[in-house]
């Protein structure tokens, strides 16, 4: 199993990115990846930073932390892909129909962390059908 160090992990999408802005080959997940910060100027200064290794996001700061939101934006790329767990494909779908494809997979990382969070807080596994539940609740909300 796959498990980067947060250094590698800053590493990772620094390079994608970097790669995007010199037209360099990327490798596809690199090309996932650059695809996903396009979406977040805001974080564009960040991955460029010398500094990202050391700099630390605290609640405090009030920013999020680009590579933890980016790292959840490429889980749930994967999730979706490979219907894992199954049924967060159409899930997915159900809430692309009533938003735009960012926006929906904002609403799937909000249901994410909270079933992460009370997995850990309960030291239990993450309940795949709360999860699942939670995104359909919101694919189904009216008005936004």
């Amino acid at each position: 199993m796959f498990d980067p160090t947060r250094d590698q992990v800053r590493e990772f999408f620094a390079s994608a990115w970097q790669k995007r802005l010199s037209g360099e080959v990327a490798t596809p997940l690199e090309a996932q990846a650059a695809a996903l910060i396009e979406w977040h100027p805001e974080y564009h200064d960040d991955l460029l930073d010398p500094n990202r290794l050391e700099r630390d996001y605290s609640v405090e700061e009030g920013r999020t932390n680009p590579f933890l939101h980016l790292s959840m934006h490429l889980a749930i790329v994967e999730q979706v892909s490979i219907d894992q767990p199954p049924g967060i494909r159409d899930a997915y779908q159900k809430l692309t129909a009533r938003l735009n494809e960012h926006d929906a997979m904002h609403e799937i990382m909000e249901c994410l962390g909270e079933v992460v969070w009370e997995a850990q807080r309960l030291s239990q596994p993450l309940n795949n059908e709360t999860y699942l539940d939670l995104i359909l609740r919101r694919a189904t909300k009216t008005g936004h």
